[in-house]
């Protein structure tokens, strides 16, 4: 499967962060822009007109973020947690803590989709390596994962959604 054809898991927060993006972009900020390019145009003499160039290169730039969430939520699969069967596994969606054995640590993430990485709020991607990893496993399992640091065992030690 390509890349792009690849099925966009998200929660419906993300979901509802990307739609919401989307529509502070082309409902709001675009229509002033427009605005101020059709002023600035109205002026004269485009080369110098910095209101004209920004504007445009500005409409240019949420033209193109707005072609890619409209991309991302035609993709979008929206998986609700709270309707998971099995809440004693890790599912997307999932708050997960776990314990590095190798350090003594204690680490919570919540397993996401791509497009609502946040890593200091702990949301890791459901492709990442250690969400991989930790896909499936119940209460107790341990399991071995890349991380930034090098590899690493952690035990999953709690599991909310």
């Amino acid at each position: 499967m390509a890349a792009t054809d690849e099925k966009n898991y998200i929660t419906p927060e993300g979901f509802e962060a990307l739609r919401a993006e989307f529509h502070q972009l082309y409902k709001i900020e675009r229509p002033e822009i427009v605005r101020t390019v059709s002023w600035a145009a109205s002026n004269g003499d485009r080369s110098e007109n910095g209101d004209y160039i920004y504007g445009k290169r500005r409409l240019r730039q949420i033209d193109s973020r707005c072609r890619h969430l409209m991309r991302r939520m035609d993709l979008a699969e929206i998986v609700d947690a709270s309707q998971q069967q099995h809440l004693e596994k890790v599912y997307f969606g999932a708050w997960v803590t776990l314990y590095n054995l190798d350090d003594d640590t204690e680490y919570t993430y919540r397993i996401v989709g791509k497009d609502e990485l946040e890593p200091s709020k702990g949301y890791i991607s459901w492709v990442s390596p250690l969400a991989k990893s930790i896909l499936g496993k119940s209460i107790g399992d341990t399991v071995r994962a890349a991380t930034p640091k090098g590899e690493a065992t952690f035990e999953i030690i709690e599991i909310k959604y």
